[in-house]
């Protein structure tokens, strides 16, 4: 049970008491009947070989108030994509794979590449990116979650709060993000937010004070949960990077797009635990290291967008004000840990402070030094603009693949 706080300007919806699954899923199912309702899942395929996957497949067989789940799948070849219609083949909603690696998709991807319309990186932005595409084309859907695929906590509730706050139609609700304590048997987990977002908000409301945007983002209790749901409308004009800032570069966007009033976070679950990064030290190009510059030079460029001003000397100051209010974090949750009989190393926990410091500067430096990147990959309603056969060129393309590979 979380508590009834209204914290920031952004609606939280709270898990006040325990409400069977089935009550939500039974309205939910009424919602569907007017307002079909789909769910997104990126995934590589090794995910597939994991107990995470075949549990949350294990759950999503008793949700009837989905209609369609479309499969972003990644690093398959010919042979783990047909493992994959197999796997999901066990779902009773319809299940659309598309098959990111394969010949007719990467096709589509070149045209878009000629267009100087595709993304740039491979990833997961990329992955949600074409998902995006097919809901769009396949025009069905008025609403839809996303969540990951190596969520080891899994329960078939949390996928109906999450979605709830855009399916209910009395709700006004654009957009919604799902949130949870990152709190396993014995340690508090959620690194990167804990350490490296929320003091590095804190610290640029100190540098600019009386910022909209970082009121916004301080607003969000898990800022780079990988969940949440929308109304399908919404990703017409949504521009997402494509690199680890894809969880902060949504918030962006709908902040850019919606009033607050539109927009919701939700208790998801009581528990969660998925797959932990690396922190990596030694190589700025993986893990969490990767994921911190990633992360906060997705935040710098919006703040550039809204015309704040950086330079070196803006940087400097900025990480040492982050590493002040990071360190005090450290004692904060040791403390907390403590009260609630938790383990927490303080040593590791300060060099991720060190690390998340130092890629601050990092990142600054090469946002400084790189004024015309275009990280984020274009909206949808730019690539229909340009390419306007391209919706029925990928609906034709998945549907192609999947009827050759299920033969």
């Amino acid at each position: 049970m979380s508590d009834f706080y209204q914290n920031g300007i952004v609606t939280n919806l709270h898990n006040l008491r325990s409400q069977s699954p089935e009550k939500l899923e039974r309205e939910l199912e009424e919602f569907s009947k007017n307002r079909p309702l789909g769910l997104v899942l990126p995934s590589l395929f090794s995910e597939l070989l994991n107990p995470a996957l075949k549990n949350i497949v294990g759950e999503l067989k008793h949700v009837r108030y989905i209609d369609k789940i479309i499969v972003g799948l990644d690093q398959a070849t010919k042979h783990e994509y047909r493992d994959a219609l197999n796997f999901f083949s066990a779902l009773p909603q319809e299940v659309i794979i598309l098959w990111n690696d394969g010949p007719r998709l990467k096709k589509i991807h070149q045209k878009l590449i000629d267009k100087k319309l595709a993304p740039t990186e491979l990833g997961k932005g990329r992955n949600v990116w074409y998902c995006f595409g097919y809901v769009l084309a396949d025009e069905k859907l008025e609403a839809i979650a996303l969540h990951d695929c190596d969520i080891l906590t899994y329960k078939r509730d949390l996928l109906a709060k999450l979605i709830y706050p855009v399916a209910n139609p009395n709700f006004n609700y654009q957009f919604c993000k799902g949130y949870y304590a990152r709190v396993s048997e014995d340690k508090i987990n959620g690194r990167v937010c804990r350490l490296l977002v929320t003091p590095l908000i804190r610290a640029l409301m100190r540098v600019f004070p009386a910022n909209n945007y970082l009121e916004y983002l301080n607003s969000f209790r898990y800022a780079l949960s990988g969940e949440f749901s929308l109304r399908t409308e919404v990703l017409n004009d949504l521009r997402i990077p494509s690199d680890w800032g894809l969880e902060v570069g949504i918030l962006s966007e709908m902040n850019r797009n919606y009033a607050n009033n539109r927009l919701c976070q939700v208790d998801i679950a009581d528990k969660y635990d998925h797959k932990h990064q690396d922190l990596s030290l030694q190589d700025t190009t993986k893990g969490l290291s990767k994921m911190s510059i990633d992360i906060s030079k997705s935040i710098f460029r919006k703040l550039a967008t809204n015309g704040l001003v950086f330079n070196a000397e803006t940087f400097r100051s900025l990480k040492a004000t982050y590493f002040r209010i990071a360190l005090d974090f450290v004692e904060t949750y040791n403390n907390d840990a403590t009260i609630n009989g938790l383990n927490y190393d303080i040593h590791s926990e300060e060099k991720a402070v060190e690390l998340f410091a130092e890629n601050i500067l990092n990142a600054g430096r090469h946002f400084l030094e790189n004024p015309m990147e275009t990280p984020f990959i274009p909206s949808w309603t730019r690539v229909k603009s340009a390419l306007p056969e391209i919706k029925q060129e990928i609906i034709q393309a998945v549907s192609d693949d999947m009827e050759e590979h299920t033969r």
